[in-house]
């Protein structure tokens, strides 16, 4: 299937989007922030920060708040350039809502609730929200709306990316060429961070006991770190299939440092060596972060020019979207 290119997009354009549902943790700098770096001037990007999916959820208001701005603070201090990537709140660029409702006029009902994290939050029983099942849709509009070209995924995210696809083409196929068709890409990173305490399940922001936030202080990450799941194998090696926990420490180990561990690594030497490549990174991240914290404002005023950058293309993708689909500009 062939990808609709609009005039807008003459080059690689990736947006990369983050949910302020909680504090940034080691998989989210691994998988997402770094390549979102190193990305800088191989392509145009974006750092979205997507606060209204928050509302899918029940949700404390100033925590949403405030997990935004801190989300906004650590991507700077982590080497995000706001003059190369600009780092956008959602909530603040109100084309994101205009299309969402645009695009949920070729969206179907069973496309969207057939959105694993549909399934899985609604099975748990209580109250639904409507917005659990559109959000897929508004992330659709968060894609298509800058033009973007590559859509940084891992496993868990291809429904959504195929659904953003899908509605992109069903538009230019009724109503005329409109959106640019992204595509997907994998991580450089090969790893996949679990949970210390739970290594078979993906660490998180906002559930499990092993997670590694990129803002603890060395005494928790310490013993986050002592207390990771192994095994009684007694071997330092690669199966994800029998030591999951081991595994995990090897991966975090190679991602950090770029080496594996020595053939006679213990496990015990094998959470220093991790505690010690996870200190050495995070270090650096945690004092910037309290500098920029010192003047939060100065935080605000890089959102706000990440919202005053991107408007234009935003406001450009929804004229054409009006149009085609019939409404007058």
């Amino acid at each position: 299937m062939t990808t609709t290119v609009t005039a807008a997009a003459t080059r690689t354009r990736r947006l990369t989007g983050f949910q302020p549902t909680g504090r940034l943790h080691l998989g989210n700098l691994l998988g997402a922030l770094r390549p979102l770096i190193a990305a800088q001037d191989a392509a145009e990007s974006i750092a979205l920060i997507a606060d209204l999916h928050a509302m899918t959820m029940d949700h404390d208001p100033a925590s949403v708040r405030r997990h935004t701005l801190e989300q906004a603070t650590v991507m700077l201090a982590a080497g995000v350039d706001p003059e190369r990537t600009p780092i956008v709140v959602q909530s603040q660029v109100r084309e994101h809502t205009e299309l969402h409702y645009l695009l949920e006029c070729v969206a179907a009902h069973g496309e969207a609730a057939r959105m694993i994290q549909f399934k899985e939050k609604s099975a748990a029983g209580g109250p639904i929200r409507l917005s659990l099942l559109t959000y897929p849709v508004l992330m659709a509009a968060d894609i298509l709306l800058y033009d973007t070209t590559q859509v940084p995924v891992g496993e868990d995210q291809n429904q959504h990316l195929e659904l953003a696809r899908t509605l992109a083409i069903r538009f230019n196929t009724k109503y005329g060429d409109t959106f640019t068709v992204p595509e997907g890409v994998r991580p450089d990173s090969a790893a996949r961070i679990m949970d210390l305490a739970e290594p078979t399940r993906k660490m998180g922001k906002s559930t499990g006991t092993g997670q590694i936030r990129l803002l603890d202080p060395p005494e928790v990450i310490r013993r986050t770190v002592a207390r990771a799941a192994t095994d009684q194998v007694g071997l330092v090696r690669r199966d994800r299939d029998n030591q999951p926990g081991v595994t995990n420490l090897v991966d975090i180990l190679a991602e950090l440092t770029g080496r594996p561990p020595s053939d006679t690594t213990s496990y015990a030497t094998l959470k220093r060596e991790v505690t010690d490549a996870i200190e050495a990174v995070l270090t650096p991240i945690r004092a910037r972060h309290a500098e920029l914290s010192a003047n939060p404002d100065s935080v605000r005023a890089v959102l706000a020019a990440g919202a005053e950058k991107v408007r234009p293309t935003a406001a450009a993708t929804v004229r054409r979207a009006r149009e085609a689909i019939g409404l007058l500009n």
